[in-house]
């Protein structure tokens, strides 16, 4: 079976080289982001890793679906792919430059290339401000622009994304939730970026307007060449949506390949199970739902060892004793002793 094109890559200890090969726009090598917390009074400092060495490439034009329950570092990801917080360590490459520092060069380069459409469409948008402010702000902080040209730019893109010309004077409040999406998009497009990163954008929308909103995402997609990375706990709009899936767990990545082989055959304990408990309109050959026992654990006291071994049902001594590397196996990459031993047995 051959490896996905994104996923052929070396392991370093616990680091993964990404495969430069293709056109690839974004690139996270080793990426950690770890946050100090007081534990009482005169006791030492320690530290949550939220993320703890996260890497992948992301190829033009193509979907990286990041999963995985809440608490994962998911969310933390999308902040620290968009520079809202920086990375401890690791680094961060836009065509293969390192935009993970804090020059104004850096940060100019960020906002026009890499936007973000957050999960909230009511709290994204300010309620003060019209549409018309909302859009043309972008472009007023990071061009030359005149006010006619911001204007016609900004009703531009209110028509791409499906809204009306009479729409761009209005108020936030005056819209509903899917077309107050469509509008966080059309701000995130204003700066004609080629990476989205989409923090559960529609995990706040009712079914029907997110199957609009996700048709609107692969048009747009289409037209404009973007690439996008979409994170999500709903594996039904991942399958939808994804050219490739990350699965995370307590900070870390323990399966990651081209859709088609996560969902016809994943690997990864944690992988079987939460496609397990996702719906299905054809049931059939899915197998038993796979139950998880317990709750996710503190990263302030992770387990030793791998981080889903207090509740992997296949958990063997060394899993609670080493962590296990990522590495390319079954046409993907994985980290479990358990999917190891089981390839080489077969």
């Amino acid at each position: 079976m051959n490896t996905p094109s994104s996923s052929a890559a070396d392991t370093v200890g616990n680091t993964r080289i990404p495969d430069a090969a293709g056109d690839v726009v974004l690139q996270a090598i080793d990426l950690k982001r770890h946050y100090p917390v007081e534990t009482g009074f005169l006791k030492p400092k320690r530290s949550v890793k939220a993320l703890d060495g996260v890497s992948f490439s992301l190829h033009a034009g193509k979907t990286l679906a990041v999963v995985g329950e809440s608490g994962c570092g998911k969310s933390t990801l999308a902040r620290v792919l968009t520079m809202i917080e920086p990375p401890t360590a690791g680094q961060l490459l836009y065509r293969g430059q390192d935009v993970s520092h804090t020059s104004a060069e850096l940060t100019r380069l960020r906002r026009k290339k890499i936007q973000i459409i957050f999960q909230n469409p009511y709290a994204s948008l300010n309620p003060r401000k019209r549409i018309s402010a909302i859009l043309e702000e972008p472009l007023r902080i990071n061009t030359t622009m005149d006010a006619a040209q911001r204007r016609a730019r900004g009703q531009a893109m209110m028509e791409r994304v499906g809204l009306r010309p009479e729409h761009y004077s209005r108020y936030p409040h005056m819209f509903s939730g899917g077309q107050r999406q469509r509008i966080a998009i059309a701000r995130g497009l204003m700066l004609e970026p080629e990476i989205l990163v989409a923090d559960e954008a529609v995990s706040a929308l009712d079914v029907s307007v997110r199957a609009q909103v996700l048709n609107l995402m692969k048009d747009l997609q289409r037209d404009l060449g973007l690439s996008y990375v979409f994170i999500s706990h709903d594996l039904s709009v991942v399958e939808h949506l994804a050219d490739e899936v990350m699965v995370m767990y307590l900070g870390r990545v323990v399966e990651q390949g081209d859709k088609a082989a996560i969902f016809g055959r994943p690997l990864h304990p944690y992988t079987q199970a939460l496609l397990s408990a996702t719906p299905r309109l054809n049931p059939e050959g899915h197998g038993e739902r796979i139950r998880i026992s317990g709750e996710l654990p503190s990263p302030l006291n992770p387990p030793p060892g791998c981080p889903f071994s207090s509740r992997c049902p296949r958990v063997m001594p060394v899993c609670r004793q080493t962590m296990p590397d990522l590495k390319s196996q079954g046409g993907r990459l994985v980290a479990c002793y358990a999917v190891e031993q089981d390839l080489s047995a077969g």
